[in-house]
């Protein structure tokens, strides 16, 4: 029996990198993971095939984030999988994964780039929570995925960095709202991962220019990340809420 056995989970962009890390490390630890994709549903199905495969539980599910009632659509598709894959009716463990980024100094982004990355990595999770909350169970877990750059100052992606610190705000704010119902929320924070988003660390150069950031002199991996997700979603973690989890490997600690 697995720590989470018995629990139902939903991982938004569980379909690939860390979202995928994240959902294959949940459904190890024995819980329905409810697969999400934005669009690319082929990936999420890879995903859900490749955790019935080792043994575990999920289907995939999608909704388009960043639009007018993504929140809706994407609990519509929830209830829907899950009555299908005949489930018990609610959720134990949210995970705000999903997000894109936007390169931009502050003179270089358009308004329309800054109201999206702010639609898909602000508002989607927000209102996800809001309509979420009468399928989450007390004693449950909310995690938002957030990022190292509200540590450590990057200029290049400042308007994706605030998104982020954001979420954190969120998350302190959620957890003092959340508690009388035992549920924990807290914010996982990755530095640089090898994923295929980050295809740039093809290039020897700029790898060895993110490795050198970590005091581990590597770049993370969706499984190291993954790690500490299954830890706060867990009972171990029944004592941690409102908290922000630096999964950075160390990067700049020095600097």
């Amino acid at each position: 029996m697995g720590k989470l056995s018995g629990k139902t989970a939903l991982v938004t962009g569980g379909s690939r990198g860390i979202g995928k890390g994240i959902a294959l490390r949940l459904a190890a630890d024995g819980a329905l993971v409810a697969v999400h994709y934005g669009s690319n549903e082929a990936a999420a199905k890879e995903t859900v095939e490749e955790i019935t495969a080792a043994g575990g539980q999920a289907f995939a599910i999608g909704a388009e984030l960043g639009i007018p009632g993504d929140a809706a659509a994407l609990w519509a598709a929830f209830d829907a999988g899950l009555a299908q894959y005949g489930g018990r009716p609610g959720l134990d463990i949210l995970v705000n994964n999903a997000g894109i980024s936007l390169w931009g100094k502050v003179g270089e982004v358009t308004e329309a780039d800054f109201e999206r990355v702010f639609a898909i990595n602000v508002k989607a999770p927000f209102f996800i929570v809001q309509q979420g909350l009468e399928r989450l169970r007390d004693g449950g877990r909310i995690v938002n995925v957030s990022s190292g750059v509200t540590r450590i100052a990057f200029p290049a992606i400042t308007a994706y960095s605030m998104t982020k610190g954001a979420l954190n705000t969120f998350t302190l704010t959620l957890a003092q709202d959340l508690g009388a119902r035992g549920i924990t929320v807290n914010a996982v924070a990755p530095g640089i991962i090898d994923t295929d988003m980050n295809s740039w660390l093809d290039d020897p150069e700029a790898r060895a220019d993110a490795e050198s950031y970590s005091v581990f002199n590597r770049v993370g991996t969706a499984g190291d990340v993954a790690d500490v997700v299954s830890f706060v979603a867990s009972d171990d973690a029944r004592w941690v809420t409102g908290q922000y989890l630096d999964a950075t490997g160390g990067s700049y600690l020095g600097k």
